[in-house]
This record gives structure tokens, C-alpha cells and sequence, in this order.
């Protein structure tokens, strides 16, 4: 699979599109306020316990108290505790080596949240998820530093090896390795682009993480809560830790500076890969010229069309999301089941991409089209896990239910992508809304064939002046209206008609001047 990085800086921000195989498969935004960002760490106040709940509500700075529940203290909070109040005071007895911190007793998993916090003292906390609609961000107390090859947690020394790595000798070379180069007091989860490294590139991560643990410890001195402590790194350096491998093959950015500092940080932790960086001086937008633009009008929305003629409709409510899967056309050379089958596997795969491109979270409740053998569920519940291989999300599949209904969990950390693909029509002057204008030539396209596959292979085309000349232009033999001809094997004539809207196209069967209704 060929992996792309689109970077798109602007005086708003930067926007940064992912293409596996030149198909988008997640967009992020980034911009100067993005505050409460996952992975942050602050100095927190407690400022309400509720048994109740079994949770705390802590001030962060944000304009809602964060939540903070009692299973997200991690077992070593007592010696989160002590070291945020030691960290602030200024009494960093143990210096640089963080194995003479003296530890406190775990905390039991069952016990109550006013055992362990009815004091409500200042905490080093980390943004597990995001503010979301009308709730504040979710806290965690179990504290993680994330490298390239390696996650740092202290008070702990656990070494954990990713599940994604499957080789038993490579497991135990790796856990060698980590225990021999781990400091102590440190735990560690080695991931899954580790596999492989040698023991100087792991050595060179825990020592980045190692030392922003120092950081850490400096930045609480004297602090006063509520105040930031360490920010994650930007989106595009923490996406190039979590994603870059030799499946990269190019990473292009449109602001010198931006792909110097992206050069220099992948220089830094692939230094083989340095070169696929490329800066993008051409006059035409970055994302327009490597298709994304036209991506996102046919990929946001509520209805996307499918290859074959197929549909989904995404809504979404307050507790869920709800795709519904509808077959469009049908084959008629192959019976029902099996064209349910193929329809229901084309739309998994759509379904897995826009998950992660819509960055969807909580339950997920997916109406295939029906179908009535065992095997065949099967094979689409396999497809379905397989889909989802590349989701760095964690998420749980049900099989199909006895309604014909899959159900997904999917890891929600941060608010839903929304991107409006309507826009004003030209015609009515914003009184109403019409699909995208860029996919009008693949909506005719996708009609013509429709008809051809019924038969007809004589039809005029009644569409604006400004497009008829867009699909005749150039040459006779190069023009759009030539190749559909070629493609479909069909004759195919492009009739300006002043009366149509811009937007808007008709077809007539050609021998008889019949209007056609689709």
C-alpha cells in the first residue's frame, strides 16, 4: 500500500490529507487554538467529588470541568500525588535519575474516588478525550509519553510488547533489548514500529522520552493549577511518529518553512526517509492538484455513492451513527444473494474508509442489505475486521444480528469531522442547495452508463452552453463527449440548451427526440 502526506498550510491553519493508494482516508485540521488536544498534560485542581458517579470534576482551564473517573487514576496515583506536589514545591530530591523516586502503595481497582482524592489537591492529569458537543475533555492520571518505537509510564516497570507484533523471537529480542536499556521506575510499551529496530534506535527513543519526563518535572515547578505542563506536538509531526514506514512514498508540502521542519523532524527519526519530502510550488491549490478537493465534496455528506450504482446515507444522532447500505441497480446475471454480497462488500470497504475519514466514534449501527446464508455473513464480518486492519482507532465488530444489523464500537477521542459539500446554486441565487459542481461530469457519466447497460445507444445530451463546451473542448477526439462515446461504444451528441440551469442536464433518446426519465 503506497502511503501520501498532503500538507496544506494556510494563514488559518494547516489542513493534512492521508492517501493510502491515492485514495483520502483521513483529513485533519489544525490550527492555532487546538487547546485540550489529546495526549496534553496539565496541572489540574479537583474541584468536585461525586460519589455518585464514582468521579471527580477538575478545573484544567477549560470552560467545563473535566471528568475524571476513579478506573482512569491508574494504580500508582498516590505516587502521582506525591510526585506533583514534591514536582511543585521544588523538591526534586532523586535529580535526573527518577529510580530513587520513592513510590507510595497502589490504589485497589474497586475502591472509592473520596478515599483517594477528598483533600482535592492539584494533579498532573492527561487529556484522554477531547471536549466534545456539551462535555468537557475526559481526564486520565495514567500518565504516557509516546515515542516513535516506544511509550514511556512511569512509576511502573512493566514492559508490555504491541499485540501487533506476532513473531514469538522477535518478541523476546525486543524484550531484551528493553529491559536492559529501560530506566528504572520507567514501564514501557514497545510498539509496533519497533519491530526490527536495532538497539541504538530504541536506546536514542527512550532517551527523547527520558528526558521529556525531565521536562515535565521543571515545567511543574512552582506552577499553579489550572496550567498546561507539555503539549503534544503538532498534527503533522505526531502523525509522521505514528504512521511513517516504508509504505511512505512522498510527503508534499505547499510552505518552505513547514517542509524544512518536516524535513529536519524525519530526518531525525528515519533519516533514510528524509528525501520523500517535497516542497509544492506549482500555482494550482496543493489539494486540487492531487484530486483531494474533489474527494472531500464526494466523501462528506449525507448520501455516498458507491462504483457499482450503490449508496450509503450516514446520519448521525446524539447516542449513534447510522449507515444504511442500498443497493442502487442491480445485475441481472447474478441472483439476489450474491448480488447483496457484492454490494455489501463494496460498501464495507467504503464504510471502514469513511470512519476513519469522518473520524467517527461510539456506536456504530450498520444496515446491510439482507442476506440469508451463514457463510456469506461471515465473509462479510472477515472483510469488514480486514477493512479495518489500518483504523489506528480501537474498535469492536459484532456479527451481523438476527436483524441483519452490524454493530461497531469505534474509539471516540475527538469530535466528529463535519464538512458541508453543498453549495449555492447558481441558478436560484441561494434560495436552494445543489450536490458539488465538481462531480457533475462523473453524475452525467455515471447516468450515460446506466442507460447504455438498458439499451439505449443513441442519445443526445441537453445540457448549459458553459458545460456543453466543457465536454466538447479541444480536439473532436480528445474531448469528453468523444471518450464517453469510445468508452461506451455509442453515439453520444452534446446539445447546448439556454434553458437548462448550469447544474442541471437532460437526456433524449436521438432517433425519436424522447425525453428520457431516469
Amino acid at each position: 500500500m503506497n502511503k501520501e502526506l498532503i500538507i496544506n498550510a494556510s494563514g488559518e491553519g494547516v489542513e493534512i490529507a492521508l492517501l493510502e493508494d491515492k485514495q483520502l482516508v483521513e483529513l485533519h485540521y489544525e490550527t492555532g487554538q487546538n487547546e485540550f488536544a489529546v495526549g496534553d498534560l496539565y496541572l489540574g485542581k479537583v474541584k468536585k467529588l461525586m460519589p455518585g458517579l464514582n468521579a471527580a470534576f477538575v478545573d484544567v482551564g477549560y470552560e467545563k470541568d473535566a471528568f475524571l473517573h476513579y478506573t482512569d487514576l491508574s494504580p500508582y496515583f498516590r505516587s502521582l500525588l506525591k510526585f506533583t506536589r514534591l514536582a511543585i514545591d521544588g523538591n526534586i530530591t532523586w535529580g535526573s535519575d527518577f529510580g530513587k523516586f520513592p513510590n507510595e502503595a497502589e490504589i485497589v481497582k474497586t475502591g472509592k474516588i473520596t478515599e483517594v482524592l477528598n483533600q482535592r489537591p492539584e494533579v498532573l492529569v492527561q487529556i484522554l478525550k477531547e471536549p466534545i458537543s456539551s462535555k468537557g475533555p475526559r481526564l486520565s492520571c495514567e500518565i504516557s509519553l509516546p515515542g516513535r518505537f516506544l511509550v514511556l509510564t512511569p512509576f511502573n516497570d512493566v514492559v508490555a510488547i504491541s499485540r501487533k507484533i506476532h513473531s514469538a523471537d522477535e518478541r523476546k529480542r525486543l524484550q531484551r533489548i528493553v529491559e536492559s536499556i529501560k530506566p528504572k521506575n520507567f514501564g514501557v510499551i514497545v510498539r509496533t514500529a519497533a519491530e526490527g529496530k536495532n538497539t541504538e534506535e530504541l536506546h536514542t527513543d527512550m532517551l527523547d522520552l527520558a528526558k521529556m519526563w525531565q521536562n515535565i518535572q521543571q515545567n511543574l515547578k512552582g506552577a499553579k493549577a489550572p496550567k498546561i505542563v507539555l503539549s503534544e506536538q503538532d498534527k503533522t509531526t505526531s502523525i509522521l511518529r505514528d504512521l511513517l514506514s516504508e509504505s511512505f512514498q512522498r510527503i508534499v508540502v505547499n510552505d518552505k518553512k513547514l517542509a524544512t521542519e518536516t524535513r529536519e523532524y524525519i530526518g531525525r527519526i528515519a533519516p533514510e526517509q528524509q528525501e520523500i519530502v517535497s516542497f509544492h510550488s506549482a500555482n494550482q491549490a496543493i489539494f486540487d492538484t492531487y484530486g483531494i478537493s474533489k474527494q472531500v465534496k464526494a466523501s462528506f455528506g449525507k448520501t455516498v455513492n458507491l462504483d457499482s450504482g450503490a449508496y450509503l446515507i450516514i446520519e448521525h444522532t446524539e447516542a449513534l451513527h447510522v449507515i444504511d447500505v442500498n443497493s442502487g441497480t442491480r445485475s441481472a446475471d447474478i441472483g439476489q444473494e450474491q448480488n447483496a454480497l457484492a454490494t455489501n462488500l463494496e460498501a464495507a470497504k467504503e464504510i471502514a474508509r469513511q470512519m476513519r475519514l469522518r473520524d467517527l466514534g461510539g456506536i456504530i449501527i450498520i444496515d446491510f442489505i439482507d442476506m440469508k446464508l451463514p457463510d456469506n455473513k461471515k465473509k462479510l464480518l472477515d472483510a469488514m475486521e480486514g477493512f479495518m486492519t489500518n483504523d489506528r482507532a480501537r474498535h469492536t465488530i459484532l456479527p451481523i444480528s438476527k436483524f441483519g444489523l452490524m454493530q461497531i464500537t469505534r474509539q471516540r477521542l475527538r469530535p466528529e469531522l463535519n464538512i458541508s459539500t453543498a453549495e449555492v446554486c447558481p441558478t436560484c441565487k441561494g434560495t436552494g442547495k445543489i450536490g458539488p459542481s465538481i462531480l457533475l461530469a462523473d453524475d452525467i457519466e455515471k447516468d450515460l452508463r446506466y442507460l447504455v447497460n438498458q439499451g439505449h445507444r443513441h442519445l443526445a445530451l441537453h445540457v448549459h452552453p458553459i458545460l456543453e463546451a466543457y465536454l466538447t473542448k479541444g480536439f473532436f477526439f480528445n474531448s469528453i463527449q468523444a471518450k464517453w462515446s469510445r468508452t461506451y461504444k455509442m453515439k453520444l451528441k452534446v446539445v447546448s440548451n439556454t434553458d437548462m440551469p448550469m447544474t442541471q442536464y437532460q437526456f433524449y433518446d436521438l432517433k425519436t427526440d424522447d425525453l428520457i426519465k431516469l
